[in-house]
């Protein structure tokens, strides 16, 4: 469905507001109605525009990694570079907090995080390894790690993991992101 420029503002409050409430509250808690009244329209505006809560959910949680390209950094670097690049990501956009909440409850969600991981880490791990075939296999570990990460500081909020510098977490993931990327079994 195609809409108008008079549509784009309503349209980013809702997108603003339902990013907000599945970050807050998660998919199975936070309904139409909420993300309405947070988003100043009447319910009906929200599947106008989204067709339903799945779509919309669908919509707040598009992530972009946004992955560098690590055949560019030097190999002994690149597990410490992807682990501050994630880590980077992660704190600025809530998408991927979105996501995770909703993937541990619902199908969709879930398939949705593994759709993003495999389809963006997935061409990155190929091309530093040269390896396709394994490289599923590499995405999958180093996305157990990112994923871990990002579930426990930005989900869960453990207080050991919350208060950890960024320096300090990029330091303790960077080696295990390195195994994955390029060790040796």
């Amino acid at each position: 469905m195609a809409f108008t420029d008079r549509s784009r503002p309503a349209r980013d409050a809702i997108l603003a507001a339902a990013r907000r409430r599945f970050a807050d509250d998660g998919y199975d808690r936070a309904t139409v109605r909420a993300i309405a009244g947070d988003a100043g329209v009447d319910p009906s505006m929200v599947i106008r525009y989204f067709g339903s809560k799945r779509e919309l959910f669908t919509a707040a949680a598009e992530f972009d990694l946004r992955l560098p390209d690590l055949t560019a950094v030097p190999r002994d670097d690149v597990g410490r570079t992807l682990a501050a690049h994630l880590l980077q990501r992660w704190g600025s956009d809530d998408a991927l907090a979105i996501m995770l909440r909703g993937a541990v409850t619902d199908y969709v969600a879930a398939e949705r995080t593994r759709a993003i991981f495999a389809g963006q880490l997935l061409p990155v791990i190929a091309a530093l390894t040269g390896d396709p075939a394994g490289a599923a296999e590499r995405a999958g570990l180093v996305a157990t790690q990112a994923l871990g990460a990002v579930l426990c500081r930005y989900v869960l909020r453990l207080p050991p993991v919350v208060a950890l510098p960024d320096d300090e977490l990029v330091a303790w993931l960077g080696p295990t992101l390195q195994r994955y990327l390029l060790g040796e079994r």
